[in-house]
């Protein structure tokens, strides 16, 4: 070996060894890249749930809010909505009178954090359309069939506390809370409200009649009292008349008729007594 051979050789490993951690970066960042690109991440969302799947298997564990690992290829995270719920339907039934009722109901719901996994693996994300709306009708029914069409109206409390609790304990079996439940309207056929218009009616002339009826009797209770008392006080009056007491009278008008006098004798023409009221009555006494 000569002096260009050793030369060409040093080159060869001096070029060999620049390029090897070169090509040891570009193998790592390519793996990196692949790495990134299977997106090993998955992030939960707030008001959501982690449901982890092990090649498709649902698994025990809920995934809460933040950042979390999956194992690329083998686990895939879906993604369920815990939040509450708002949902407004309608729903058709007949009351114990067999009069036609239609509801609107409102239902404030939502699925219970822990048990996500169980409601994805049981019934999946479209619950609203498989559990919420069916049970939302079948409870209305089954409620407004054991009040009359007029019940419904005066004890819609009653009515909607009814439909709640039966709600409540019918979604609870499928991992789903009712957060509020309320009645927005019931609307009856056409001839039913106009005969509750006229029954109306005819309770308020009945209820005016009575109470014109009431006050007539008040006034002719009234009167009779008056009556009585009037003649109870002129029959108090005439008992308690007597000689003595006109004699008395008679002299207290005499002497208030002298304290009245101007001591002026009135002029008398053509002779005779002059008349004084009462002084005869007085001497007698």
């Amino acid at each position: 070996m000569d002096e260009r051979d050793v030369y060409r050789a040093k080159e060869a490993m001096q070029s060999a060894m620049k390029k090897g951690p070169m090509r040891l970066a570009l193998i790592i960042g390519a793996i990196l890249v692949f790495f990134m690109f299977l997106n090993p991440w998955v992030q939960v969302g707030a008001g959501q749930r982690g449901i982890v799947l092990n090649f498709g298997a649902v698994q025990k564990d809920v995934l809460g809010e933040g950042l979390h690992f999956r194992v690329p290829v083998m686990q895939k995270v879906a993604l369920m909505d815990v939040k509450v719920q708002k949902s407004l339907t309608n729903a058709a039934a007949s009351s114990s009178d067999l009069q036609e009722v239609s509801s609107e109901v409102a239902l404030n719901y939502h699925v219970i954090p822990d048990k996500a996994n169980i409601v994805y693996q049981s019934i999946g994300i479209q619950f609203k359309e498989r559990i919420i709306d069916p049970a939302v009708q079948e409870v209305v029914k089954a409620v407004t069939a054991k009040y009359s069409a007029e019940e419904l109206i005066t004890k819609r409390p009653a009515v909607s506390e009814a439909m709640r609790a039966n709600l409540a304990e019918r979604l609870m079996a499928h991992n789903i809370a009712v957060d509020a439940f309320s009645i927005v309207g019931f609307s009856f056929s056409k001839i039913f409200m106009e005969a509750i218009e006229s029954k109306q009616t005819a309770e308020q002339l009945a209820l005016k009649s009575k109470r014109d009826l009431d006050r007539i009797k008040i006034e002719a209770e009234q009167k009779v009292t008056t009556a009585k008392a009037e003649a109870e006080g002129l029959r108090l009056q005439k008992t308690n008349i007597s000689p003595d007491l006109i004699e008395l009278r008679k002299i207290d008008a005499n002497l208030r008729a002298i304290e009245k006098w101007n001591g002026i004798l009135p002029q008398v023409t053509g002779g005779g007594a002059v008349p004084f009221i009462g002084v005869g009555d007085i001497h007698k006494k």
